[in-house]
């Protein structure tokens, strides 16, 4: 089902807009449910942003629902800026919804730049989130040293000249992660931040992680 038109979500500073989308699968059962969380909203970044749109289609094609938000202060969601803390609540509210819309669906939390930030942040405290992905981390900009406490799968998908995360930093952190995390860092040869002609392989790494996950 692609329904038409946005959703708003409740959240607590009013609303927030997004779209969500389930799978093709014939009217089977889809085999989890996605948010993915977009990139700064002072720089440009909504919902909209390739890198957040291919994502979440390669979510749909491995047979997850997808949702996407803006964050507060976005395009028609409600709110103001708040520096990726009252952005944590935004995800909060997206993933309520996903758990009360598909209760009994497993949880991914996917997201891109700064909505990685927010995401990985919310994800690994979050017990309703099984599956964690980093599209794109910004480690040269944001500490990341609290992914050291993950125990959850986590896909890490990035470009090799990324010029928001030193590729070679992104790997010495990974190597901190415990093992149980399951973690698996997928280095885009040639790939810059925003993954410019490389969104396929982009793409590609999130389905096929997606689909081999446990979901």
């Amino acid at each position: 089902m692609y329904p038409t038109g946005n959703l708003f979500i409740p959240a607590p500073h009013g609303r927030l807009e997004a779209i969500l989308k389930e799978p093709r699968s014939g009217g089977g059962t889809p085999r989890g449910a996605a948010l993915v969380l977009h990139p700064h909203p002072l720089h440009g970044g909504t919902m909209h942003t390739k890198v957040v749109f291919r994502a979440a289609r390669a979510l749909n094609e491995a047979g997850l629902v997808a949702l996407r938000i803006n964050f507060r202060g976005v395009g028609q969601s409600t709110g103001t800026h708040d520096e990726a803390r009252g952005e944590q609540d935004d995800a909060h509210a997206a993933l309520d919804y996903l758990a009360g819309t598909y209760p009994d669906l497993p949880l991914t939390l996917a997201g891109f730049s700064f909505g990685a930030r927010v995401g990985l942040a919310v994800g690994v405290r979050e017990a309703r989130v099984v599956n964690l992905i980093g599209i794109g981390t910004p480690i040269n900009m944001y500490d990341f040293s609290f992914l050291q406490t993950c125990r959850k799968p986590l896909l890490l998908v990035h470009g090799a000249q990324d010029e928001h995360g030193d590729a070679e930093r992104l790997r010495t952190l990974a190597a901190t992660i415990p093992a149980e995390a399951h973690i698996q860092v997928e280095i885009i040869p040639d790939a810059d931040h925003f993954f410019e002609g490389h969104l396929d392989e982009m793409s590609s790494a999130i389905k096929q992680w997606a689909v081999g996950s446990r979901q």
